[in-house]
Order: structure tokens, then C-alpha cells, then sequence
């Protein structure tokens, strides 16, 4: 068996301890806790099992993690996951597509549904999304699914106004 993995000690496992209690984050507090109770002396499989680490093998990551980077090691890294279905140019395109409004004489609709949007990506960017997929997309983008109430092609606004004041549109 080799030597203890020594542990920096900038900290002390009164400050650690008062850190942990401040960190929104519950596993790296618990591992702050462990280098705590760690630096006082207890053995490393005490210090883990009081902080509630099921082996000290989790512990000794740690060490290495704190002793390489101080406190922002006992973060959690981020998950690798499924890279997004499109890129930043084609999300920052659809943005500006919403944002501009559909034509109805080119496009054939009066407002944007999630559905004509999708089509417009298989169209422009030849990627097919389903309406839901795109749903977490603009959701992404800070886009609110609901529509403008859609305005038809051929109203008159004067009309409108005229109609909106003396409740008759003739006048």
C-alpha cells in the first residue's frame, strides 16, 4: 500500500466546512466536508463515510481534483451529452426568422406555428425536427412558443380604427 495522498492545506477544515454550508451544490459540499474531516486527522475511509462517499476511492479523486484546482475542482464537471441538432449560425438564422415574421404571399401562412418552422429547417438546412425537439430549441433561444394573434392579409387597419370609434366600419 503506498503512501496518503497528501492534501493542500490553503483552507482550513473550519473554512472548508464553512464553505460547504454555503455551497448550492450538494456532492461538492459533501466532498468538501470529506477533505474536512480528512485534514483533521480522521482516516480516509472515516472522512468518506461521514460524508456520506460510498468508497474512499471517491475521496482520493477528490484530493486530486482539490490538490489541481482548489475549491472549483469539487464541482462537478459538465455532462457529455447529445450535441445539439443545430449549429449556433442556424439557430441565430431561425431566430431571426421568428423574429421577422412570416410573409404570407411567399410563405402561406399568417403567423408561425412550431410545424411550419420545422419545415422551414428541412427546407433551408435539410435537417428534419419534430415540432416537440423544436419546442426545446426555441426554448433555448429565450423564444416563447406562443404566437402573435395572427393578422389577416387583407384587413384595413383605417377600417379597423374607423370601426374601434363609432362601432361601425362605413364612414
Amino acid at each position: 500500500m503506498g503512501a496518503a495522498l497528501p492534501i493542500r492545506d490553503d483552507l482550513t477544515p473550519e473554512a472548508l466546512r464553512r464553505k460547504a454550508r454555503h455551497e448550492a451544490n450538494r456532492r461538492a459540499a459533501l466532498r468538501m466536508l470529506a477533505i474536512a474531516n480528512a485534514l483533521e486527522g480522521m482516516s480516509r475511509a472515516e472522512a468518506a463515510r461521514l460524508a456520506g462517499m460510498e468508497r474512499q476511492a471517491l475521496l482520493r479523486d477528490a484530493v486530486v481534483r482539490y490538490n489541481a484546482e482548489g475549491l472549483a475542482g469539487l464541482l462537478d464537471r459538465p455532462k457529455p451529452g447529445r450535441p445539439q441538432r443545430l449549429s449556433e449560425a442556424e439557430q441565430a438564422a431561425l431566430a431571426a426568422r421568428v423574429f421577422r415574421g412570416p410573409d404570407p404571399g411567399r410563405d402561406g401562412v399568417a403567423a408561425w406555428t412550431r410545424a411550419d418552422l420545422a419545415a422551414w429547417l428541412g427546407t433551408r438546412f435539410g435537417k428534419a425536427l419534430h415540432p416537440s425537439s423544436l419546442s426545446r430549441v426555441l426554448r433555448r433561444l429565450d423564444l416563447s412558443r406562443q404566437k402573435a394573434r395572427p393578422v389577416h392579409p387583407g384587413a384595413d387597419p383605417k377600417a379597423q380604427e374607423r370601426f374601434a370609434k363609432r362601432g361601425s366600419a362605413t364612414p
